[in-house]
């Protein structure tokens, strides 16, 4: 039921945040669809501890800057590589080694990777990550284990 209802708010919220309208008939309206959908949701069991991760939450906005942060600076560092003339590409696959507890932290790890310009999430099992890394260091930026270490706190396993 947490779980209903966290997803009940948050589509209201989202709602608000677009719509932009407050009167008394529109946010009844809101909340009405959102009330339905989440209850819709829950009948087809589709909201769950996977589904609305609300347990997540708090450790969210302590990773998501620092993810964004690591985005920037690879992304920096792929236009310096695309500009320079001679473009000093070393192109090469790595197996990074996992240490998430869940399925969704493996996903989370290597959609963290893909989403990290130069580096591509290629194959994914249990224990390691297949990816390709558009130079050296790059792939021993990921052999390092730091991003690994803050998705297993992220998960809530540290």
């Amino acid at each position: 039921m947490l779980y209903a209802i966290s997803s009940a708010l948050t589509l209201f919220g989202f709602w608000l945040l677009l719509s932009g309208y407050f009167t008394p008939f529109l946010l009844s309206a809101g909340a009405g669809c959102a009330i339905a959908v989440a209850a819709f949701g829950r009948r087809m069991a589709v909201i769950d501890r996977e589904g609305h991760p609300v347990h997540l939450t708090g450790r969210a906005f302590i990773f998501w800057p620092w993810l964004a942060k690591e985005i920037v600076k690879s992304t920096w560092d792929v236009s310096r590589i695309i500009v320079n003339p001679r473009l000093p590409i070393s192109p090469n696959l790595v197996r990074v080694r996992t240490s998430q507890k869940t399925p969704e932290g493996v996903v989370t790890f290597a959609n963290s990777i893909t989403l990290t310009p130069g580096t591509i999430s290629i194959d994914v099992s249990e224990k390691e990550i297949l990816v390709h890394a558009l130079t050296r260091e790059g792939a021993e930026g990921l052999a390092s284990g730091d991003m690994d270490r803050r998705v297993t706190r992220f998960e809530g396993f540290s």
